[in-house]
């Protein structure tokens, strides 16, 4: 516990920015529109409220919802309260949510109206969930019945407790797609997340004049760490919205006069090939993020002549370090094509081989880190903890190259991790899934280069003997069993899949074999 003279939370840095700048614009979700005083006065009230109904210090408080204003003055009033936020991807079912939710301990789940049912069937799965919380959207939506209103939470009047919360405190679990059938909780501190926002600001050349439209999912750290959190220690200004399609994202670019963007390189894409691109005025977009996945030198090349005023960064990294770790900057985009850059500010990475020995330009190893910004451990899983940590350096699982000039180029995961629309997909729990069905022999997911997602899920499929299946079958399987993003694009069959002679699949074969096989897609 740290003294309120040391106090350093997130909501600190909201308290700061409030106090330097009252007046301008903070948070603009739909209609909505907060300045920096008003956003604080918001936070305030609603840490009041929550610690009222019994939220406090360690207490875990799970999110559900899509992007709003409300989400955004949730998770400060959590960090006010040094309760821990439990972010939850809504594309899950109700089985992996309700997963989260038993395995974090969360006691409240916040929901906006459309995550309603798939909230209330989450948490009635033998979990600790007491209680549902109501959050307002983007768009007006009606309050839940039976659930405590986040406009309630927000009228308390009383002044909010005072919590000393320093560098080291918990300040939320964040569940990763991980590499086996179950995700683990990277549990991450007020410091680590607060020293990625430094690497975020220095390294991406963030500013508290930008003007920041947030529309990747909230859940994610990539826009919550990565954007939102660095907006709220700069004082610049965010536009909030729930849909990453061009027809939304197109005109709230051109409207709000949108300085600064992040998204995959599927989103990208998309706006590229939408007839509204052209119709509308971009000018003042200046600064372009991606991550997720690498952006094809085809693509980056017409966005820069496209929107020639433009500069574009890559953000690589992972959950566990907060999540930002190298970044390739706007010089290098041409020179460097492919390459996840360099390390940022906070952080020290190597490339190395199973004896933990730097390997030499142009050898494959694996990424390993240290940095104030990594996770403090796998929440209830002190054997993975260990594992990657093994060394004294933490273990990305990512195999990469680096060149003579220290970038790094990411060319495989040590699990098979599908990166596909800026979602990590593990081929292993696709794969558990498909063997479920009656008729399959054998199966290997792998991630084929796509058109649109970049990475698509494919499921490579041997038929036992005797059996008959087609690939409506496996598709519509994976669909009962899995959330939509995890489910396969495309089934291929064949006899048999690759194997060296001790009986381990080749996976790297069978991306070889089939990387052209959404040529036509």
């Amino acid at each position: 516990m740290t003294s309120l003279l040391h106090r350093q939370s997130l909501a600190d840095l909201l308290r700061r920015t409030a106090a330097r700048y009252p007046n301008r614009p903070a948070i603009r979700c739909g209609a909505l529109q907060w300045t920096w005083r008003d956003f604080e006065r918001i936070v305030a009230r609603l840490a009041a409220g929550l610690a009222a109904d019994g939220v406090g210090r360690g207490d875990r408080y799970a999110i559900l919802a899509r992007n709003s204003h409300a989400y955004a003055a949730l998770r400060f009033a959590l960090a006010r309260l040094g309760a821990v936020l439990v972010p939850v991807n809504f594309m899950l079912t109700a089985d992996e949510a309700a997963y989260i939710l038993r395995h974090s301990g969360a006691t409240r789940l916040a929901v906006d109206s459309g995550m309603a049912e798939l909230g209330r069937a989450a948490a009635a799965r033998d979990t600790r969930v007491e209680r549902l919380v109501w959050l307002p959207s983007e768009a007006p939506t009606t309050p839940l019945p039976g659930a405590l209103s986040f406009d309630e939470l927000a009228r308390c009047e009383a002044l909010p407790p005072e919590v000393g919360i320093g560098r080291d405190d918990a300040l939320q679990i964040v569940y990763t797609s991980g590499t086996e059938s179950l995700p683990k909780g990277a549990l991450l501190s007020h410091g680590a997340v607060i020293d990625q926002y430094h690497s975020c600001i220095i390294d991406g050349e963030m500013h508290e004049g930008d003007t920041v439209l947030h529309a990747l999912p909230l859940y994610h750290c990539a826009q919550l760490d990565c954007f939102l959190g660095p907006c709220v220690m700069l004082g610049s200004s965010s536009v909030i919205t729930a849909a990453p399609t061009p027809e939304n994202l197109l005109p709230l670019l051109a409207g709000h006069r949108i300085t600064s963007f992040f998204a995959p390189p599927t989103v990208w894409i998309s706006l590229l090939r939408s007839p509204l691109f052209d119709a509308v005025d971009l000018t003042a977009l200046r600064k372009g993020y991606y991550g997720a996945s690498i952006m094809p030198v085809a693509v980056m090349r017409e966005i820069s002549q496209r929107l020639p005023q433009i500069r574009l960064w890559n953000f690589y990294g992972q959950t566990e370090i907060a999540p930002l770790a190298t970044v390739l900057k706007p010089e290098d985009q041409l020179r460097k094509p492919g390459s996840a850059g360099r390390p940022v500010l906070h952080v020290e990475t190597r490339i190395v081989d199973e004896a933990m020995n730097d390997v030499a330009p142009g050898q494959i190893g694996e990424i390993v880190h240290r940095s104030p910004q990594l996770l403090q451990g796998y929440y209830r899983d002190p054997e993975r903890t260990a594992a990657a940590f093994a060394g004294g350096w933490f273990h990305s699982g990512d195999l990469a190259v680096a060149d003579d000039e220290g970038y790094i180029t990411v060319v495989d995961r040590k699990k098979d991790m599908i990166k596909t629309g800026g979602e990590n997909v593990a081929s292993r729990e696709v794969e558990e899934a498909l063997y479920r069905l009656a008729g399959v022999s054998e199966v290997a997911v792998i991630g084929l280069p796509h058109p649109r997602w970049v990475e698509a899920v494919t499921a490579v499929v041997v038929v036992k003997p005797g059996h008959a299946l087609g690939a409506a079958d496996v598709l519509a399987h994976a669909a009962q069993q899995l959330a939509g993003f995890k489910c396969p694009k495309a089934v291929v069959f064949v006899d048999a899949l690759p194997k060296n002679p001790s009986g381990k699949l080749l996976k790297r074969e069978l991306r070889q074999r089939l990387q052209a096989h959404f040529d036509a897609a």
